[in-house]
């Protein structure tokens, strides 16, 4: 069984990524599938929605003769992702206090 994971979660694992170095897509997926089970078709469009909404660019870069597309993190960019980041810690706060509470209750 597996949490489902939101757009917005999504895009601040990523946001947080390229926030320590720009990756190409692959490589992306790669580190994100560390922790999510997710596939490259489910990247790319992550990647073309944040590259829309100004929060990455991208660059090319010469690989064994193809180009490597980088995505780099904006500005704007990093304060989304510090908004979903606080939402994030909302949340788990939040839930953090009811799972603990049932396991309080159920101890008594």
């Amino acid at each position: 069984m597996e949490i489902k994971v939101t757009a917005d979660l999504l895009d601040g694992l990523v946001l947080a990524l390229l926030s320590k170095k720009d990756y190409y897509g692959y490589a992306l997926t790669q580190d994100i599938q560390e922790a999510l089970t997710i596939s490259e078709s489910t990247m790319y469009p992550v990647l073309r929605r944040l590259k829309k909404n100004g929060f990455v660019t991208t660059y090319d870069q010469p690989y064994q003769g193809r180009n490597r597309r980088y995505y780099q993190i904006t500005a704007q960019g990093t304060e989304h992702l510090a908004r979903i980041y606080k939402m994030w810690n909302d949340f788990k706060i939040s839930l953090d206090q009811i799972f603990e509470n049932k396991v309080i209750d159920k101890e008594s």
